[in-house]
């Protein structure tokens, strides 16, 4: 039944996305930062080590954003169930997939044992291979924790609670950090591991999260009401729904960091210096690009009500909502990289060799966010509407067929180095956001269908 309250104007949606937006992306930025505290801590300690860190990462973040693909349904399910006036099938959603995220983790933590192998095949050197096979093999063991994590949050945020996640990523950073200290160059006895140890920080880091988390919900006040505990009606269905959305979405996800990841293998045919570098200009547009990843779960949720209620003006005016907001977010994020560029590669390193490779590329990526942040936001709003295989095959096709290519020949054909290897992601991000955006205006006029 359509819904009949006083529907909300842009500025009224825009604000309620904001609301939800800002504790997601300080979440997703607490999950980034983790990463973000290891590079500069690793940086510091040796640029060799920066290298090592960002070949195992980019394999890493695969895998990480594979799973988290696979879980989005989680976020989905229980913000269309709840628009639908359904709350028992939220705790529902939740239940079966921490189940599906422990399963995920521990099948890609197995997949972790062949990071050295995997790097060698793609022509890294053996002192390469070695050291990032180690990073992604000690990260790989936070992967169960990270899923957990996850799928938790992401069903707190469909509740409109975001801030739980934001304090357990608050704390998992503080724990972070002190273990890095420990560990990267040696303390207490403990033996320096370099990137290593920070990735193994990060891993334990994630896991007391993710416990954290767990407990919080099965404690809640209301947990009867939103079906967290009690019967277990319909956990079949819920995991079919669950991986025929997650399927598509993991793939997406899997898609796109791949394709980045191909970029880090391929700065790695330049040289170590051009790894490093890259590393810190992606780092630093990652950090921006989590205000688009919370705008776009905030638009999701939206557009995902909308759905539950039948409000089709409601749905397209929440993904058009989102996608003002995240512009006129990542304008000013950009600008920020665009005149600050030195600064900010000098917090991860001083070498002077990598930060004229991270420079220009800064001046790159500041260029890319607000496209980077509108193909995110249009994603986004397309999973609220359950529509995710013409938006793998939009994004496969914008990173695969165009991004990819191009960033190989501007960067080792022309000899542009990094910076060629950020553009050519421009081009592509730039691709997707149109394809999307195309995409989402089409099949929001169409009859609102429920997941």
């Amino acid at each position: 039944m359509a819904a009949t309250a006083a529907r909300p104007g842009y500025a009224q949606e825009i604000v309620a996305i904001a609301r939800l937006a800002v504790p997601v992306a300080a979440s997703r930025i607490g999950m980034l930062l983790l990463v973000l505290v290891d590079a500069a801590m690793v940086g510091r300690y040796d640029s060799a080590e920066l290298a090592y860190f960002g070949l195992g990462n980019a394999l890493h973040l695969v895998l990480l954003l594979i799973g988290i693909g696979m879980l989005v349904g989680t976020a989905v399910l229980s913000a269309q169930a709840r628009g639908a006036g359904e709350e028992q099938s939220c705790g529902r959603v939740w239940r079966v997939a921490l189940l599906y995220a422990l399963v995920l983790g521990g099948g890609f933590a197995l997949l972790t044992l062949a990071g050295e192998p995997a790097l060698t095949l793609t022509g890294q050197a053996p002192a390469m291979a070695a050291g990032g096979g180690q990073v992604l093999l000690l990260a790989g063991l936070g992967l169960p924790g990270a899923l957990v994590f996850v799928c938790s949050t992401l069903f707190l945020e469909a509740l409109g609670r975001p801030r739980p996640g934001v304090a357990a990523m608050l704390a998992a950073n503080v724990i972070n950090f002190l273990l890095n200290l420990l560990l990267i160059g040696g303390g207490l006895g403990l033996p320096a591991m370099g990137a290593a140890g920070a990735a193994l920080a990060t891993s334990v880091a994630r896991s007391v999260a993710a416990l954290g988390l767990v407990l919080y919900i099965l404690t809640l006040a209301d947990r009867q009401r939103w079906g967290i505990v009690g019967p277990l009606v319909g956990a079949m269905t819920i995991g079919r729904k669950l991986r025929r959305f997650g399927y598509a979405i993991g793939l997406t996800q899997g898609a796109e960091s791949a394709a980045f990841g191909g970029l880090v293998l391929l700065a790695g045919l330049v040289s170590p210096e051009a790894v490093a570098g890259y590393q810190i200009a992606i780092s630093a547009v990652a950090m921006a690009f989590m205000g688009a990843i919370g705008t776009a779960s905030a638009t999701g949720v939206r557009v995902g009500l909308a759905v539950g209620r039948q409000d089709q003006a409601g749905l397209r005016r929440a993904g058009f909502a989102g996608l003002i907001a995240i512009v006129l977010f990542m304008a000013v994020a950009g600008s920020l990289l665009l005149s600050l560029p030195r600064t900010v590669g000098g917090l991860f390193t001083s070498d002077p060799l990598v930060l004229a490779v991270a420079v220009p590329t800064l001046l790159v990526g500041g260029l890319m966010l607000p496209t980077d942040g509108m193909q995110a936001v249009l994603m986004g709003a397309l999973r609220g509407l359950g529509d995710v295989w013409v938006p793998l095959a939009l994004h496969s096709a914008a990173f695969f067929l165009l991004m990819l290519p191009l960033a190989a020949w501007l960067g080792l054909g022309l000899g542009w180095g990094a910076p060629g290897l950020m553009a050519g992601a421009w081009v592509g991000v730039s691709l997707a956001a149109l394809l999307l955006g195309l995409r989402f205006n089409h099949i929001s006029r169409r009859p609102v269908r429920r997941l």
